[in-house]
């Protein structure tokens, strides 16, 4: 799709913002293995980056999902890509479907907030024995009066450690599958920012890559909240959150884009410099026809990432390109980062070099927001090439 100069102007101002306010400080909360989410945040709410196409009586722009997209290219030149996600998590994972199908007085409550900066958000899907299989979820929602009472556990949350709300998916029926589970806004902190009745962080969990992210563990003990904090239709959350993932999905391979590109550059920089045998690394023919070759890899997502895009903006149906550019993102970020860093020698290997942290960071794509296997699973259904399907 044609972007314009409003869309290149929302470019110039993330990426000034990145390099001055984000990637000076990312070192430090890799080091920390956490990121001031509330001080970012409201730094990010004050420039209407949470917000680009939410709702503008909530605080946002009212744009369409293109800016948001350029936004999410953008925020993967972060150097590191804990920051990139746990934005992400914020902007595209947490609150398309509170922003899409949330009443009014939800939105008030939890998207307001969000949008602004004053709030952290989490999605709250995985769980210990469900992962991929979003339907096999056993937490529990179970009406009360005017209330529900939440009993069960969410792992591998981020932002889960300072996150203020969570959009949770959980059962609130024993009906079918499909149709027994409802989104919901569930508060993790009480108005004094102390932890609400029943919600445990039970551990910070520490992972391969993406350090500067908090990733938790959370239990939910006869945690109350009110019936009116389940989004849009009850036992619709398995349905609400299947279209929450394609913008999640579309951000995971805007992400990736940028990200290679960085590694690319990065790369060309470093063999162009470093010589050995009497010449630069670069001048060797098997790097530079590899690092064209890797270019020509990124384009062709670029342009598969965007037409999805340009279906998704335009109201169509992307399940079938936002899997595919997920997909070729998450194995192009592997490809690259792999190759990169072996143009690096043994600097690629030391924790300081971005090649080797993007390399940590990059092999969760393929595992986050639906596996690869999935990923291919979901096309095949599309196509017709599941067993047993016509």
């Amino acid at each position: 799709m044609e972007l314009t100069s409003q869309h290149e102007e929302l470019r110039r101002t993330i990426r000034r913002f990145v390099e001055e306010e984000i990637n000076p400080r990312c070192d430090a909360w890799e080091e920390a293995q956490i990121f001031p989410g509330r001080e970012l945040f409201g730094k990010m709410g004050a420039l209407g980056l949470l917000g680009i196409n939410k709702p503008e009586e909530f605080g946002g722009m009212g744009l369409d999902y293109s800016y948001a997209a350029v936004a999410a290219e953008e925020f993967s030149r972060v150097r590191s890509g804990g920051i990139a996600m746990a934005i992400g998590v914020q902007t595209d994972m947490a609150t398309p479907a509170l922003a899409r199908f949330g009443s009014d007085e939800l939105r008030r409550e939890f998207l307001a907030p969000a949008i602004a900066g004053e709030a952290v958000a989490c999605i709250g899907v995985t769980e210990a024995h469900a992962g991929s299989d979003v339907a096999a979820i056993r937490t529990k929602a179970v009406p009360d009066g005017d209330d529900l009472v939440i009993n069960g556990s969410k792992i591998f949350i981020t932002n889960g450690t300072q996150a203020d709300w969570m959009c949770m998916l959980a059962n609130t029926s024993d009906g079918q599958k499909h149709q027994n589970k409802s989104l919901i806004m569930v508060p993790l902190k009480d108005d004094k920012g102390n932890r609400a009745k029943g919600v445990t962080v039970a551990r910070k969990l520490k992972k391969m890559g993406m350090h500067s992210s908090d990733t938790a563990e959370l239990f939910f003990d006869d945690v109350r909240v009110p019936k009116r904090n389940i989004i849009g239709e009850p036992g619709m959350g398995f349905v609400y959150q299947m279209l929450q993932f394609q913008e999640e999905r579309l951000y995971g391979a805007l992400s990736s884009i940028g990200g290679c590109d960085c590694t690319i550059e990065e790369t060309i920089e470093y063999t162009r410099n470093r010589k050995a045998f009497g010449k630069s690394i670069l001048d060797n023919q098997v790097v530079h026809f590899r690092l064209i070759e890797l270019m020509t890899e990124v384009e062709a997502l670029r342009a598969l990432t965007w037409r999805a895009v340009d279906i998704h903006v335009k109201g169509g149906d992307c399940t079938v390109l936002a899997s595919m550019a997920k997909l070729k993102a998450a194995r192009l970020t592997r490809e690259v980062n792999d190759s990169c860093l072996q143009y690096w020698g043994g600097m690629g290997y030391m924790d300081e070099t971005m090649v080797s942290r993007r390399y940590r960071d990059g092999r969760l794509t393929s595992i986050g927001g639906g596996a690869d296997e999935v990923m291919i699973g979901i096309i095949a259904k599309f196509k017709g090439l599941l067993p047993g399907r016509a």
